[in-house]
């Protein structure tokens, strides 16, 4: 019996290590009807302090975000434009677990290889052509990939390196994307590896890549720009 006993609190004890290990990997969840973000509070908590619902109007709630206009994408060197909709910018997703984007890509524009490290990502196609895939972890690095057309969805896992390309040379390309995080985050892949703030050590890169020293040198004496606005 004791046996029997100690068994079943193993299970209960693993179960509940299961369960709380999930409700930390996500966003802090609701308590009440809504926790408008108050972003002129000085207290740090994972998320942000709740403004007093006596002084939350409408306006907290509603951006006019103008998504329905075209974004400029001549000035990004890998031809696109990310406008996230995130709790900075609409103090009400505060506590909800969601956020939106709308990506426009200029023709041969890509939303080059990155991760958002605290949401998985749902796109379709408003107008244009994408090809789109994500890639597993370590050690099996599998791409899944797809050719969307307007009217398609494809879905992009939670921390998984992903990317978008307009493969069109003369029509661009729009996409709206959900992701299930108030604040989503975003870390470029190549942004982060040769435009870190300080370099890597082109050592350590010149070996992780397998080349010369004088090509991780060049890399990083480009201008990694952010495609996020």
């Amino acid at each position: 019996m004791a046996s029997f006993s100690s068994s079943c609190f193993l299970l209960f004890a693993v179960i509940l290590a299961v369960i709380s290990s999930q409700a930390i990997a996500s966003d802090p969840s609701p308590l009440q009807d809504f926790c408008v973000a108050d972003n002129s509070s000085r207290v740090l908590v994972n998320g942000f302090v709740c403004k007093d619902p006596k002084v939350v109007t409408a306006e907290d709630f509603f951006l006019a975000a103008k998504l329905d206009m075209p974004r400029d994408t001549k000035m990004s060197k890998v031809g696109s434009n990310v406008t996230l909709i995130n709790v900075m910018k609409l103090p009400g997703l505060n506590t909800l677990g969601i956020s939106l984007a709308r990506i426009d890509y200029a023709p041969l524009g890509e939303n080059p290889p990155h991760t958002h490290p605290r949401a998985t990502e749902i796109l379709t196609v408003l107008e244009g052509t994408l090809y789109v895939g994500f890639v597993t972890s370590n050690t099996d690095n599998k791409l899944f990939s797809k050719v969307l057309n307007k009217g398609d969805v494809f879905v992009f896992p939670q921390g998984l390196i992903h990317f978008q390309f307009n493969p069109n040379p003369y029509k661009p390309a729009v996409a709206i994307a959900g992701l299930s995080s108030q604040n989503p985050g975003a870390i470029t892949i190549a942004n982060a590896v040769f435009g870190s703030k300080p370099m890597i050590s082109d050592d350590v890169l010149a070996k992780a890549f397998q080349v010369e020293k004088k090509t991780v040198d060049w890399l990083q004496a480009q201008f990694w720009a952010d495609n996020h606005n």
